[in-house]
């Protein structure tokens, strides 16, 4: 059982940077990938990235390309987006989850969920 909380979050102007946490509980923390997943007003869940256990191996969508970068420390139990260059459309709840299996995009792989924090980016 692993328990994520995300922290973070908040109103950001357009063109700033936001630096997201995601800590985990156990002491399973290293031996899952994790990503990070978007959901707007409206919108259906949306991918971001993901890491492997060891931090080895990143991918990301195309939306976040260049501007988001995630990280993770399994001696905090803690993994991190770093957000960069945001816009408007990167308003949403983030949300961390935990996958016991490989690396994925689908969302509806992971087994462990945060609770989510609030992105907003202003014009």
């Amino acid at each position: 059982q692993v328990q994520l909380v995300e922290s973070g979050g908040g109103l950001v102007q357009a063109g700033g940077s936001l630096r997201l946490s995601c800590a985990a509980s156990g002491r399973t923390f290293s031996s899952y990938a994790m990503g990070w997943f978007r959901q707007a007003p409206g919108k259906e869940r949306e991918f971001v990235g993901f890491i492997s256990w060891s931090g080895g191996r990143t991918y990301y969508a195309d939306s976040v390309k260049g501007r988001f970068t995630i990280s993770r420390d399994n001696a905090k139990n803690t993994v991190y987006l770093q957000m960069n260059s945001l816009k408007p459309e990167d308003t949403a709840v983030y949300y961390c989850a935990a996958n016991v299996a490989a690396p994925t995009s689908r969302w509806s792989s992971y087994d462990y969920w945060g609770q989510g924090t609030q992105v907003t980016v202003s014009s």
